[in-house]
């Protein structure tokens, strides 16, 4: 199934893509795409017994997760992308985190953080928990907790996250550098998270081309490892690293993004995002 809210800031409504591309109304059976509702995605009903919902041609996709708890995040995770940016596979995941606050919709306008000159791209599944989860072993099927999947785009500043000292948190957290959706995808609807295809494209160039299989730490472990540190619970979201091609990753002068520059990015079964970028 995919779970999707449209409409403007703050005022989303809870509604269910078909399989024939119609939007279907689910404010009547739940309040909103919440953790309440991961919990217990039982109580929604074939999509064909919903009323269609009256959105007008062009209506806005917000986030497909209304108030996300923690987002975890899991940098170096694609061999490929280790490799573009001259570090060592990780013997562990690294991991640091990004504000909720930071999700906006997957066509929403990012802003350029004043001061940046470093702003980057980086397309990546997100992990969305649906079952509280804590010190998983890899015998307890750790998909198992994961309620559903969507895009995530991972925007960093460079400079702030590499050069500023500190942790990487102060490149990844500036005002809207998390585009989420445009859908939230049941679990039962990705099968393997492993064999998906990334994508993203600037300007109409293609600078992202890779697939979920290239991960040094799948989903499944992730999910468990995660679980050792901290407890994960319905509606925490785990962006899982990106693939080879971001700016950071290219020669001098490194293409990183500017007001006007215009983002695609797309993956297998979850649908697309396009961003402009604006100064902030």
């Amino acid at each position: 199934m995919k779970l999707v809210r449209v409409g403007e800031p703050g005022c989303e409504r809870p509604a269910v893509l078909d399989r024939g591309g119609v939007l279907r109304d689910l404010s009547g059976v739940v309040g909103d795409i919440d953790a309440a509702l991961l919990a217990d995605l039982s109580v929604l009903p074939d999509p064909a017994s919903l009323p269609v919902l009256d959105a007008p041609a062009g209506v806005r996709f917000g986030p497909p997760l209304a108030r996300p708890g923690k987002i975890v995040c899991v940098g170096l995770n694609y061999h490929d992308h280790a490799r573009e940016t001259g570090a060592q596979t990780p013997a562990e995941p690294i991991v640091f985190m990004k504000a909720p606050d930071t999700v906006v919709g997957p066509d929403d306008t990012v802003l350029v953080p004043r001061a940046s000159t470093a702003t980057d791209w980086e397309v990546e599944l997100a992990v969305v928990i649906g079952r509280t989860a804590a010190y998983l072993t890899a015998d307890q099927d750790p998909l198992g907790y994961v309620a559903g999947y969507a895009i995530s785009h991972d925007v960093s500043e460079r400079d702030f996250q590499l050069l500023r000292g500190g942790q990487w948190d102060k490149g990844k957290n500036c005002a809207t550098f998390n585009p989420l959706g445009p859908w939230l995808v049941t679990a039962d609807e990705v099968p393997d998270p492993q064999a998906l295809a990334l994508t993203l494209s600037v300007n109409g160039a293609l600078r992202q081309n890779g697939s979920t299989a290239d991960m040094i730490f799948p989903v499944a472990f992730l999910v468990a490892y995660l679980s050792q540190f901290m407890t994960l619970y319905p509606g925490d979201v785990i962006n899982t690293g990106t693939p080879a091609g971001v700016a950071l990753g290219q020669p001098e002068p490194k293409p990183y993004l500017r007001a006007g520059d215009t983002v695609e990015l797309a993956v297998t079964g979850l649908g697309t995002q396009r961003q402009t970028f604006a100064d902030a």
